[in-house]
């Protein structure tokens, strides 16, 4: 069995956001980049387990430029065999890096294709789906459990109101969401060991340029905190009624 994991990098979650260029591109200076957690907790954890109860292999992929090769190696420390870098750009939008990804799949002949079911910077959660669109292949959206018996994948997921379980056969696309396994903490050796396994390094493919970003904004500031007395009841009922907001 073979598996292909889809990893992102993203800032870490205690980076200060800011962009440059008049708001056009995200500032990356003093950025530290980790690996998405939905990809690595989740999709990754997953494909090795079912790698080691079932054999098989293990491959990352990552979009993106060589400065992302020091993180991608974290992967090959948590346990996966090889990873392929597609040597693309940071402005590649959502389309070009499924496009990307589904040419190194096709390539591959992978059966299971795994990804985090969104990245903490964009939450757009749509290359999985875009994937498997350009595959024409069955993809399952935030997966929380996965388990295969030969060709057969018995998947279950969150739906409004209760839990969905769905069977598919290989080949499939798969985004994981919480659940799915648990994070694993790279060992002393595995670090040793990620430092000499193979990362691949492909050309990006020619395509056109669907989107483009006009501005980006953060959110507005959060007002300070308003401490009222417990004693003083009429004061907190008319902030209440003139400046709480409902969100």
């Amino acid at each position: 069995m073979k598996f292909l994991v889809c990893i992102s990098l993203v800032p870490d979650t205690t980076t200060k956001i800011s962009f440059v260029d008049n708001d056009t591109k995200f500032n990356n200076d003093k950025v530290q980049w980790i690996l998405n957690p939905y990809d690595e907790w989740y999709a990754l954890v997953r494909a090795l387990e079912l790698k080691e109860a079932n054999g098989g292999t293990v491959t990352v992929i990552n979009v993106g430029p060589a400065a992302n090769d020091q993180v991608i190696r974290k992967a090959l420390a948590i346990g996966a065999d090889d990873a392929i870098r597609v040597d693309g750009s940071d402005e590649l939008d959502s389309y070009g890096i499924a496009a990307n990804i589904a040419a190194v799949a096709k390539d591959g002949a992978y059966d299971v294709i795994l990804s985090g079911k969104e990245t903490i910077s964009y939450n757009g959660s749509n290359i999985g789906g875009m994937v498997a669109e350009i595959l024409n292949q069955p993809f399952v959206s935030y997966a929380t459990s996965l388990d295969l018996n030969g060709n057969t994948a018995k998947i279950s997921r969150e739906i409004e109101g209760g839990k969905e379980i769905v069977e598919v056969n290989t080949p499939f696309v798969l985004s994981a969401a919480k659940g799915m396994a648990e994070q694993r903490i790279p060992n002393m050796k595995g670090i040793m060991q990620a430092k000499t396994k193979p990362l691949k390094v492909v050309p990006t493919i020619a395509l056109p340029t669907l989107t483009s970003t006009v501005k980006y904004e953060l959110p507005p500031a959060k007002a300070a905190v308003k401490l009222i007395s417990p004693d003083n009841v009429e004061e907190l009922v008319t902030l209440l009624h003139n400046e709480a907001k409902v969100i």
